[in-house]
């Protein structure tokens, strides 16, 4: 059966967890110069002449987040093999 008691702990966890992921996107938001994501040049826009059809594929920016984070999460796991 399970127990109050580990029901509680996971709920401190997945709380901790949305506030901790919280305060990324709003640590995130302040960093200058992320406004341009999206419209780098690289990036396809296409709106239709009427304007009811929008289509936008942002290239540029997945690429470029894609090496960020690929940087980013090698830095941590060589940190964390030491």
């Amino acid at each position: 059966m399970f127990q109050l008691d580990t029901l509680g702990r996971w709920l401190i966890v997945v709380g901790l967890s949305i506030a901790a992921l919280g305060l990324f996107l709003f640590l995130i938001g302040k960093v200058p110069g992320l406004g341009r994501l999206g419209s780098l040049p690289g990036d396809i826009r296409y709106q239709s002449p009427d304007g009811r059809l929008t289509c936008f594929v942002p290239i540029a920016s997945s690429i470029l987040l894609s090496l960020i984070l690929t940087v980013i999460l090698n830095l941590i796991v060589r940190v964390l093999n030491r």
